[in-house]
C-alpha cells in the first residue's frame, strides 16, 4: 500500500511565517514569536485557515486530482506516481542484508540495483552504459547532438539499515519524466542532451568515502583513492577489479567529463529534515549545501586486565576516547566557548557558526571484552557548517583539543581526514527554473498558488557538492514525514513523488526543448 493518505496537508505558508531554513541534522524553521512549528496562524485566522486546510486536504488526499476534464492528459499520473512509487518500492527490496536495506559501492546488491534501473532507462527511450566507476547512464538524443548537456540523477547506494527514497527517488523521478516526454514524443525533440546518471557512490559507507561515483565524474577523485580499503582489507581497486572494471588511473580519466560538454546539474532528493513538513510544502529549492570534514581519530593506550591495574596508573584510551566525543559536542553547542570571535578584529562572526552540527556516529575498541581495558578505540566524527572556513576553524580547534588531553591522560592520539567537502551553492539561474517549474506543477496540481516555493539551505551532503566542481548546479527538495532520514522509517506521499515529476517534466519542457535556451 502507498502513503496515499497526507500526514502534513498542503497548505500555504502565511504571511505572517518568516522562513530561515537550513535543513538537516538539527535543522528547524525560524518562526515569529509565540507560534509554534505546528500552529501557524493565529486566532483571527483560524476558521480561513481551518478551510483551507479542509480544502488543500480533499484535493491532495481524497480527490482524483487531474483526473477526467481537469487537465488529466497533463499530470501523467500513472507514470509520474503510480508507476513511480512502484519503482521505489522494488528498489527499496534490493538488499545485501537479510531484514533491512543496505547497498554498498559495487556490491551484489547494488549490481543488481544497476541491473534494474538500466531496463527502466530503456524503456523510457534512454541508451545506457555503465562507466569505469559503477555508474550508471542513460541518455537522451536531441536536436542539437554538439550541445552541451544537462546531466540530471542521484545515488543508487545506501547507508546501513537505509529508508528506501534516499538516492532512489531521484533516480526514479529523473526516468519518469524522460518517459512522459517519450509518450508525449517530446523525447527527441529536445534541444539538448539529457543524461541521467545513478552514482555508484555517495553514502561511503564501505570505504568512508564519499560521492565516489560523482566525484569521478566531476574530475576531484584523486587517483589514490583506488587504494583506500575496508575493514577488511580490500580495496576500491579490488572491487572495481572484481567486478571487471581497469581500475588505474587511466580509467578515472575515461570517466571524467570536460566542463565545456555539460550545461548545468540537477537532483531530486528528499530534503531529510522537518522544514517542508511543517510549512505544509510538498517541496523546496536549494540554495546551498552546507560544507562537511570527516575524521577518524584513534586513540592508542595501555592494554590492561579490568581487575588489577590501579585507576590512577591506567592508560585507558576508552575514557580519553569518551572525553573528547564529549569536547566534539561541546565544542559545536557552544563555539563561542571555545572560539573567540570579534568582527571589529577581524575574527569570525556568531552567524559564521549558524547550522554548525558535529556527529560521533561510529565507535570500536580493541580488544572488546567486558574485563579488559582496551589498547585501542577509534572513533569518527563528522562536523558540517555552511561557511568553510568557520567549520575548518572547528576543526583546527578539535584536533588541538585532541591532542591536549589525550597528553594530559598518557595516551597517543592520530587524526586521519578521510574527507573534505567545501559548501556548494547552488545557481541562482538554474534555481529560478526549478522555482518556476516547481510553482506550475504545483499549480496544475492543486490549482492557483498564492504563496512562494520555499527555499532551503541543506545541512546534508549530496552528489551536488561534488558535481558543482564540474557545473552549475541545482537541487529540488521533497517533503519527508518526521523530517526522518538515513532510517526505515523514512516516508514519502505518493502525491509528493508524483509532484516532484511533474516538476521535473515542467523544467524540461518550459526550458530544455526551447530552441533559444
Amino acid at each position: 500500500m502507498g502513503n496515499t493518505k497526507s500526514w502534513s496537508t498542503f497548505f500555504p505558508p502565511t504571511h505572517d511565517l518568516f522562513v530561515a531554513v537550513h535543513s538537516g541534522a538539527g535543522a528547524m524553521a525560524s518562526l515569529p514569536p509565540k507560534l509554534s512549528p505546528f500552529s501557524l496562524v493565529d486566532g483571527r485566522k483560524a476558521l480561513i485557515f481551518s478551510v483551507s486546510i479542509l480544502l488543500a486536504s480533499l484535493l491532495f488526499s481524497g480527490l482524483e486530482v487531474g483526473s477526467g476534464e481537469d487537465g488529466g492528459d497533463e499530470l501523467f499520473r500513472e507514470i509520474l506516481r503510480d508507476e513511480a512509487v512502484s519503482r521505489i518500492n522494488q528498489l527499496g527490496k534490493i538488499s545485501d542484508a537479510d531484514g533491512y536495506l543496505e547497498r554498498t559501492f559495487l556490491s551484489p546488491g547494488s549490481i543488481r540495483a544497476t541491473d534494474l534501473i538500466m531496463s527502466w532507462m530503456q524503456d523510457a527511450g534512454l541508451k545506457t552504459w555503465v562507466d569505469q566507476m559503477g555508474n550508471l547512464h542513460g541518455r537522451t538524443n536531441a536536436i542539437n547532438a554538439t550541445a552541451e548537456t544537462l546531466l540530471i540523477g542521484s545515488h543508487l547506494d545506501t547507508v546501513v539499515d537505509a529508508g528506501k527514497y534516499d538516492g532512489s527517488l531521484g533516480i526514479v523521478c529523473a526516468i519518469s519524466a524522460l518517459k512522459v516526454l517519450k509518450v508525449k514524443g517530446k523525447l527527441e525533440k529536445l534541444y539538448r542532451p539529457v543524461e541521467v546518471i545513478a552514482f555508484s557512490d555517495e553514502e561511503g559507507v564501505r570505504f568512508q568515502s564519499t560521492f565516489l561515483g560523482s566525484a569521478a565524474i566531476a574530475g576531484i577523485l584523486p587517483p589514490t583513492t583506488l587504494q583506500i580499503s575496508d575493514k577488511s582489507g580490500i580495496t576500491v581497486q579490488d572491487v572495481l577489479r572484481e567486478n571487471s572494471f581497469d581500475a588505474t588511473d587511466e580509467s578515472l580519466v575515461w570517466v571524467k567529463y570536460e566542463p565545456r560538454s555539460v550545461w548545468g546539474y540537477v537532483e531530486v532528493h528528499i530534503e531529510q529534515g522537518p522544514v517542508l513538513e511543517t510549512l505544509g510544502y510538498p517541496l523546496g529549492v536549494v540554495k546551498g549545501i552546507a560544507g562537511q570534514t570527516r575524521l577518524k581519530v584513534e586513540v592508542s593506550g595501555a592494554q590492561g586486565h579490568a581487575g588489577t591495574v590501579p585507576m590512577l596508573m591506567r592508560q585507558d584510551p576508552m575514557a580519553a576516547a569518551a572525553e573528547l566525543v564529549v569536547t566534539v559536542e561541546s565544542l559545536c553547542k557552544y563555539p563561542d566557548k571555545f572560539l573567540g570571535y570579534d568582527e571589529h578584529c577581524g575574527f569570525f562572526g556568531k552567524e559564521s557558526f549558524a547550522g554548525l552540527v558535529c556527529t560521533v556516529g561510529e565507535i570500536s575498541c580493541w580488544p572488546s571484552a567486558s574485563n579488559v581495558i582496551p589498547g585501542q578505540v577509534n572513533f569518527t566524527v563528522d562536523i558540517r557548517a555552511i561557511d568553510d572556513e568557520a567549520r575548518e576553524l572547528v576543526v583546527s580547534e578539535f584536533s588541538n583539543q585532541v591532542y591536549r588531553k589525550c597528553e594530559e591522560r598518557m595516551v597517543n592520539c592520530t587524526i586521519e581526514h578521510k574527507h573534505n567537502a567545501e559548501a556548494a551553492h547552488c545557481d541562482s539561474g538554474l534555481s529560478l527554473q526549478l522555482k518556476h517549474a516547481t510553482s506550475s506543477a504545483l499549480g496544475k496540481m492543486l490549482g492557483d498558488i498564492h504563496s512562494d516555493v520555499p527555499i532551503l539551505m541543506s545541512g546534508a551532503g549530496h552528489d551536488a557538492m561534488a558535481m558543482s566542481h564540474l557545473t552549475k548546479v541545482g537541487m529540488l527538495f521533497v517533503r519527508c514525514r518526521g523530517g526522518i532520514s538515513h532510517s526505515p522509517e523514512e516516508s514519502v506521499l505518493d502525491d509528493d513523488v508524483w509532484a516532484a515529476g511533474l516538476a521535473l517534466l515542467h523544467f524540461f519542457d518550459q526550458h530544455v526543448n526551447l530552441l533559444h535556451f
